[in-house]
């Protein structure tokens, strides 16, 4: 069997940690991304990856199919995203459904192009396309078809990106991404930047891999009229991606500590509501999180949200994670 290469990073914290409250931690020696985790009491719980023996089995699942959970949310009156879920040919036929290719195409067009296109599963930014056109339309989908038997097809929502992580009645870290960019020099190509950036990445022992094939990349530089080969001038911010996932490369700015209070109630409410404990709540904000609640919408959750990149974008935010996870171990126990 073959397994997916995956940062340790959930498993060493939690064995640097565990001590603390007399706990230890047995890793599978070979792949180091599942493990047991036994109290002082004799008690026994699991992780899998960034998922733990924490939430009910049930609201995972539910959390994880992005639909499923846009239908709770807007039912419990929170502001989710416009948009509908469609299905590929394959599974539209299993099922009966007229939710085709041909139906999804007439959705985008009733929104309005450029729509947001995603995968119904799966998690940081894979597949996640901005479209402007039939022809990019059509190709994000087949793409997406690869992995996913359903695909979202949004209206765009502008604002500031933001996780805020939630564990049972308490906001643990709030940070805004900032999508995949690089600072021209005057000098350096974007293809050169960004491979300074990788060498950065991997200076701070961060396992982002910038894919610079992507189309995406691609097709947003073709947008501002750029290239890979282009030299930006000095100081000259240019955006890559329009997802700001921080394992597609992008940017974290923490802000644990200036969140506004109403957003911090509205995060705590969400992750009770939708039956979790331990939850990472994605926010569109036009304006600032710092500042009460006007306009905003909320993106998806996450049940096992991953810290990996997150916790290695700095020592606080090492520290917030580490802290964070020995909060997780005690309501485990």
């Amino acid at each position: 069997m073959q397994r997916k290469k995956s940062s340790p990073l959930l498993g060493k914290v939690l064995k640097k940690i565990a001590p603390k409250i007399g706990a230890r931690v047995i890793l599978e020696p070979r792949w180091n991304i599942v493990g047991q985790i036994i109290f002082k009491r004799g008690r026994k719980r699991y992780f899998r990856y960034s998922s733990l023996d924490l939430n009910p089995l049930g609201a995972s699942e539910i959390s994880n199919d992005k639909d499923y959970a846009n239908f709770f949310m807007k039912r419990l009156g929170y502001p989710t995203v416009p948009g509908e879920a469609f299905f590929s040919p394959q599974w539209a036929e299993a099922i009966g459904s007229r939710r085709t290719f041909q139906a999804a195409y007439r959705y985008a067009r009733k929104l309005g192009f450029p729509v947001v296109v995603k995968p119904n599963s799966g998690s940081q930014g894979r597949g996640v396309t901005l479209v402007y056109n039939k022809k990019e339309f059509y190709s994000a989908l087949r793409e997406i078809f690869l992995r996913d038997r359903v695909v979202l097809v949004q209206k765009p929502v502008l604002g500031n990106d933001y996780r805020v992580v939630v564990l049972n009645d308490k906001v643990i870290s709030a940070y805004q991404r900032i999508p995949l960019n690089v600072i021209g020099d005057g000098v350096c190509t974007i293809r050169q930047l960004l491979l300074v950036k990788q060498r950065s990445f991997e200076a701070s022992s961060r396992d982002t891999q910038l894919k610079l094939n992507d189309q995406r990349i691609s097709k947003k530089l073709a947008r501002q009229r750029l290239f890979m080969r282009s030299i930006p001038a000095k100081g000259r911010q240019v955006f890559l991606l329009d997802n700001a996932n921080l394992s597609t490369g992008g940017d974290s700015i923490d802000v644990t500590r200036e969140i506004h209070p109403d957003f911090k109630k509205i995060a705590v409410a969400l992750t009770k509501d939708m039956g979790l404990r331990l939850c990472g709540v994605d926010l569109m904000v036009r304006g600032d999180i710092r500042q009460l609640p006007a306009t905003y919408w909320i993106l998806e959750i996450n049940a096992a949200p991953g810290l990996d990149h997150y916790a290695k974008s700095g020592k606080a935010q090492e520290k917030i994670v580490e802290d964070l996870y020995l909060q997780v171990l005690k309501s485990m126990e």
